[in-house]
């Protein structure tokens, strides 16, 4: 479906970059306001239109975010990741014509808030005592309980589900970042590997969007006439981020994958 930009209010505009800055924000900032933008441009755009036009502009993101934070990616965390997401992905390519969309946002939804009142309960718990015989907690290790096995089916299960929303809601963000959370990364690990994850995973996403018909002319048009409302979010992204600490990072992100599952629910 083309989208047809003489019919687009100022008003219509003004959400439109909004939604821009936020793609520009989350990327180099906090990657759980990605399904945000979905919903900023599915009260805008006919659903079809408005994936096709987010597409181009997560990648011209991923861009920017690679740019910045390519050094600080933790590739141990992405290999482990990449088979289970790009399976994903085809699966989503394939029932995309058939699943019910509705049914699949809420239950997105219900998943990310179940992680996330999983995390809420790792924080609240006291620590324990530091003990002096185990080594000091390893960015992307994980907690220090989980053997093999369940690093692999956590990583089965995020990566799998990431793959299959991106395809289906653009809605990979608040799976990857909760994984991401769960496995401990510093903030500038979250990011660098974020960006990665994500750059791989959208251009992997253009022919199969092209193909389906996402992808057209005028989306590529409204997407120019939307990248400089996305620089100039990326922008504030990164002097925000230089300055939050790691546990408001935390926090942040994990209130805004919260918000984001409710918004899958809502939509």
């Amino acid at each position: 479906m083309s989208v047809d930009l003489s019919v687009l209010t100022p008003f219509d505009w003004a959400l439109l970059a909004l939604g821009g800055m936020v793609i520009g924000f989350s990327k180099t900032a906090f990657s759980g306001l990605g399904t945000l933008v979905a919903v900023i441009f599915a009260l805008v755009l006919p659903t079809r239109a408005s994936t096709g036009a987010i597409v181009p502009l997560l990648i011209l993101g991923d861009v920017i975010a690679v740019s910045l934070y390519r050094r600080h990616a933790d590739w141990k965390l992405l290999v482990r990741l990449l088979p289970y997401l790009l399976g994903g992905l085809l699966l989503g390519v394939v029932f995309l014509d058939t699943v019910d969309d509705v049914a699949l946002r809420r239950f997105l939804g219900v998943l990310l808030l179940v992680l996330a009142a999983l995390q809420v309960r790792s924080l609240l718990r006291p620590a324990s005592p530091p003990d002096a015989s185990e080594p000091p907690q390893v960015s992307g290790a994980g907690p220090a309980s989980w053997g093999p096995v369940r690093r692999r089916v956590t990583a089965a299960l995020a990566g799998g589900g990431a793959g299959f929303a991106t395809m289906v809601a653009n809605a990979a963000g608040p799976i990857s970042s909760m994984y991401l959370l769960v496995m401990r990364v510093n903030k500038m690990a979250f990011v660098g590997t974020a960006a990665w994850l994500y750059a791989i995973v959208n251009v992997t996403k253009v022919p199969f969007s092209v193909q389906l018909g996402f992808i057209n002319a005028e989306s590529l048009k409204l997407d120019l006439m939307l990248a400089p409302a996305l620089l100039l979010g990326a922008f504030i992204g990164v002097k925000v981020l230089r300055r939050v600490p790691q546990q408001l990072f935390t926090r942040l992100t994990l209130v805004l994958t919260a918000a984001s599952a409710v918004a899958l629910l809502l939509l």
